[in-house]
């Protein structure tokens, strides 16, 4: 087996993957080492899984909300063979095989980096195998999920994205730590596929990073749900005496609260656990700090690049397929000493769109208020009501929700857009579209919306600003 290539990537998910894709349409030679599945976190644990247990409670809130229909209960089973059937049943031999006919050498084992162009791999059968890259290493071992030092929180063995994603049991009591995108989600995943008491614990608000409106609306609708949530609080302990028993924990203020399980889901790490990076004389537990082509600073010749979760500019599986894109693009223009392709500044993650898939749906692209004040921009924020839109009305009684746009009063462009409400979802692009384009609101006036649909709410947005 050849030992030299171009391109080796470590890690391969979905960023990993694209990098592998590019390089080779770019007419190089690369090899791919993951160590667990082909396809990665997103394809098994995160993304993937979560949004097939998800649709189903989804979709029963949409039912509920159309007079006329009704909706029995929903059949567990089903959905977790659902689950499964969509994870490939946690067997990657597809995504090997496209890997393969990319193609590209597929190599099963740990990967770290053994000094300039090496990786050193021990594979899967606990042989070793040092690889030379020729052109560039591409790090792409995305992130790993945190677990705060809370006194017996890690004995306690905690549920956290892998395992709750994956659960093939429904618990009867759940409490959840945390109240980003995975804490809210999988409370309502688990509390809509049976989970009777649901307390979700979390020291701010719910989705503190987006508009403040966001998790006020999620708040509702989870109380509505029967989900409890308790902000402001602070976790002092977790004790579960039995393995698989009962979880108690202990807050700062109020009583406790006892679970059959605990999710902890209060952010993530970058995995540079074992990677090596210390042999070419990068810190071992920090993020991969990288320019806009994605090439690591700080290292002589650059021929060291990290797309994804590990480089911390953006979390999010679909901007580290696109780095991964711009990565692989540029690796193969400098080997072959082409100018590069044209590339957008990441460093901030504005222009990358996120969707949280609750109920109600929450989506944004660009930024918020409170950054776009931050850094500087003279800001005028456009709110509206999505129930008043006529398109909303008609997907269900008792539509609730509410559009922003925060416009750049200087250059009358848009700098972020956020939408909640049901179904929302869909219309994230055009807004990704009308920021990442900088499209000016007066020519963005003429696109017309088509009627009755929910994304009318562009055309009142702007009557609102007041074209």
């Amino acid at each position: 087996m050849a030992d030299e290539f171009d391109v080796i990537v470590i890690g391969g998910g979905p960023a990993g993957e694209n990098v592998v894709d590019r390089a080779v349409r770019g007419g190089l030679t690369a090899a791919l080492v993951e160590e667990r599945l082909a396809g990665g976190e997103c394809s098994y644990w995160a993304c993937v899984p979560s949004k097939a247990l998800l649709r189903p409670v989804d979709l029963a809130g949409e039912v509920s909300r159309v007079p006329g229909l009704s909706l029995g209960p929903i059949d567990v089973a089903a959905v977790l063979a659902r689950r499964d059937e969509a994870v490939g049943h946690y067997d990657d031999a597809g995504q090997v095989r496209w890997v393969e006919g990319v193609p590209a050498e597929f190599v099963r084992g740990h990967g770290r980096l053994d000094g300039v162009k090496k990786v050193h791999v021990t594979t899967a059968s606990g042989g070793e195998r040092v690889l030379t890259a020729r052109q560039a290493v591409v790090l792409a071992t995305g992130s790993t999920a945190v677990v705060p030092p809370v006194p017996g929180l890690a004995e306690a063995e905690p549920w956290t994205s892998h395992e709750v994603t994956a659960a093939t049991e429904i618990p009867e009591r759940l409490a959840v730590l945390g109240g980003g995108v995975v804490a809210c989600e999988m409370a309502q995943a688990m509390h809509g596929l049976g989970a009777r008491q649901t307390t979700v614990l979390v020291r701010g608000g719910l989705l503190g990073r987006m508009e403040p409106f966001a998790g006020e609306l999620l708040a509702e609708s989870f109380a509505a749900a029967g989900i409890e949530v308790r902000t402001r609080t602070d976790v002092v302990e977790v004790e579960r005496p039995e393995p698989g028993g009962k979880v108690t924990v202990r807050l700062a203020e109020g009583p406790p609260v006892e679970a059959d399980e605990l999710l902890v889901a209060t952010g993530r790490r970058p995995a540079t656990r074992d990677l090596g990076l210390g042999s070419v004389g990068l810190p071992d537990d920090a993020s991969v700090e990288v320019d806009d082509s994605m090439r690591a600073t700080g290292i002589p010749e650059g021929w060291l690049y990290a797309v994804g979760d590990i480089n911390g500019r953006a979390l999010l599986t679909h901007m580290g397929k696109y780095q991964a894109r711009v990565c692989g693009d540029v690796i193969a223009a400098r080997a072959r000493g082409d100018e590069l392709p044209a590339m957008r500044d990441l460093a901030g993650g504005y222009g990358a769109p996120q969707v949280v898939f609750t109920d109600p749906q929450v989506c944004a692209v660009g930024r918020t208020e409170a950054a776009a004040r931050q850094a500087g921009f003279r800001v005028r924020v456009v709110d509206y009501d999505l129930g008043a839109v006529t398109g909303a009305y008609l997907m269900g009684a008792d539509y609730r929700g509410r559009a922003r746009a925060v416009v750049d009063e200087d250059r009358k462009v848009l700098l972020g857009v956020t939408f909640v409400g049901p179904g929302v979802a869909e219309l994230l692009h055009a807004a990704t579209i009308a920021v990442t384009a900088e499209v000016p609101l007066d020519r963005l006036w003429h696109a017309v919306p088509s009627f009755p649909t929910v994304s009318e709410v562009w055309l009142r947005l702007l009557e609102t600003y007041g074209l």
